[in-house]
């Protein structure tokens, strides 16, 4: 089994940012892919941004160049860092890693951007 817990999030004005970490633990043998996804009330989860171990990085279109992934292999830990926020970016943020077929997600973490 593999335990992610989700970190960072909170209240912040439009215009700020934040930053999320994600800890990997537990059997990590073969992780294919490690990343972020968001769920606003009443609306369904999307993938915010990821990436794979073979190097490649995917951003949703609302977030390019506001948002930015990265990882630290050694601690088994994902982040992502969130400038120039706005409103609608507030929801509920969970991490995801996928290995072999199976994917784990943390709790979630709340990002709610309002004045």
């Amino acid at each position: 089994q593999v335990q992610l817990v989700e970190s960072g999030g909170g209240l912040v004005q439009p215009g700020g940012s934040l930053r999320l970490s994600c800890a990997a633990s537990g059997s990590i043998f073969s992780t294919n892919r490690m990343g972020w996804y968001r769920q606003a009330p009443g609306n369904q989860r999307d993938v915010v941004a990821a990436f794979t171990t073979v190097g490649t990085t995917y951003y949703a279109d609302s977030v390019r160049g506001r948002f930015t992934i990265s990882g630290d292999n050694a601690k088994n830990t994902v982040y992502l860092q969130m400038n120039s926020l706005k409103p609608e970016d507030t929801a509920v943020y969970y991490c995801t890693l996928r290995q072999g077929v199976t994917d784990y997600w943390g709790q979630g973490t709340q990002v709610t951007v309002s004045s």
